[in-house]
C-alpha cells in the first residue's frame, strides 16, 4: 500500500512538473513581447528579460514611424466589416446547402469544397486583375470582398446546421413565416455559439491577413498592422523595442476576442447549440 501511494505521488508530481513546463514554455513569447515593449533595441538584442523603462521612448518611435492610430482604425474596420459579411454570408449558404432541395446542390458543394485545394498563391494574378479592372486596388474594399465566401465557414455552418430540427423550420413556414424570419430568428437564435466560433475564426483571419493586402493596398494611410509590422521588420535598422510594442498592439485585440468568447468557441466547435 505504501509502495502504491509513493508510486501514485511521484506520477501526480511528475504529470505536474510536466505541465508546468509545458505552461512555462508556451508563456515565454508572451512575457518576452511584453517585457521587450518596455526595453531598448540594444537590451534586447543583449538578451534582456526583465522589463525595462523604455516603454515611453518606444511609444514616440513607432508615432513617429508610422500613424499607428489610423493603422489601428484601418485593421478594426476591415476586420469587423469582413467578420460580419462573412458570417452573414457563409451561414446563409451554409443553411441553403443543408435545409433546402435541389438536384445539383450536392454537386456545387463539393465544387466549392475543391476550391479549398487551391493554394492562395495561385488565384493572386486573377483576383489582382479583376480588382484593377473594377477600379478597387488600394482600397479597403479589395481587401474585404474576394475572400468573404469562405469554403471552411460554408462547411462549418452545414454540419452545424444538419442538429437542427427541420421539423421546426417546416412548421414556420405552415405558419406563414417567409425565409429571411425563419433564419434570422428561429434558426440563429438557438445557434449563437456556432456564430460565435465562426465570428472569431473570421476575425483572427482577417486581422492577421499579410499576403493579400501587401498586394492591393498602395498607400500609408490604407495600411493594415500586419503591413506595418512587415514595414518594421524589414527596415534596414530594425528597433526592435517599437516593434515589439507594435506586435504587443496587434496582438491584443485577439487575445481579448478569444479570451470573452473562449466558451462560445469551444461550444460552436463540438456542435453545442443554446
Amino acid at each position: 500500500m505504501v509502495k502504491e501511494k509513493i508510486m501514485r505521488t511521484a506520477k501526480r508530481v511528475i504529470l505536474h512538473l510536466f505541465l508546468l513546463a509545458a505552461v512555462l514554455i508556451s508563456i515565454f513569447p508572451f512575457y518576452w513581447m511584453l517585457s521587450g515593449a518596455t526595453n531598448s533595441s540594444v537590451n534586447i538584442t543583449g538578451g534582456a528579460m526583465w522589463f525595462g523603462s523604455n516603454l515611453k521612448e518606444n511609444w514616440s518611435n513607432l508615432q513617429g514611424t508610422a500613424n499607428v492610430f489610423l493603422i489601428f482604425w484601418n485593421t478594426i474596420k476591415t476586420t469587423l466589416i469582413y467578420t460580419f459579411l462573412a458570417i452573414l454570408i457563409c451561414a446563409m449558404a451554409g443553411y441553403g446547402f443543408e435545409k433546402y432541395r435541389s438536384k445539383g446542390k450536392n454537386v456545387v458543394y463539393a465544387m466549392f469544397l475543391l476550391s479549398m485545394m487551391i493554394p492562395f498563391s495561385a488565384q493572386m494574378i486573377p483576383l489582382f486583375k479583376m480588382a484593377s479592372k473594377a477600379n478597387m486596388l488600394d482600397s479597403h474594399v479589395a481587401i474585404i470582398l474576394p475572400t468573404i465566401a469562405m469554403p471552411f465557414l460554408v462547411f462549418f455552418f452545414r454540419q452545424s446546421f444538419q442538429s437542427y430540427p427541420t421539423e421546426l423550420i417546416e412548421a414556420a413556414r405552415v405558419d406563414g413565416a417567409n425565409e429571411f424570419r425563419i433564419f434570422f430568428q428561429l434558426v440563429m437564435r438557438p445557434m449563437k455559439s456556432t456564430f460565435a466560433a465562426a465570428a472569431i475564426y473570421a476575425f483572427m483571419k482577417q486581422w492577421n491577413n499579410y499576403l493579400w493586402p501587401l498586394i492591393v493596398i498602395q498607400s500609408n494611410e490604407k495600411k493594415t498592422f500586419t503591413l506595418l509590422l512587415s514595414s518594421l521588420s524589414s527596415a534596414y535598422y530594425v528597433d526592435y523595442g517599437q516593434l515589439m510594442l507594435a506586435i504587443v498592439l496587434a496582438t491584443l485585440p485577439i487575445i481579448i476576442v478569444f479570451l470573452t468568447m473562449q466558451k462560445q468557441f469551444v461550444e460552436g466547435i463540438v456542435g453545442t447549440s443554446k
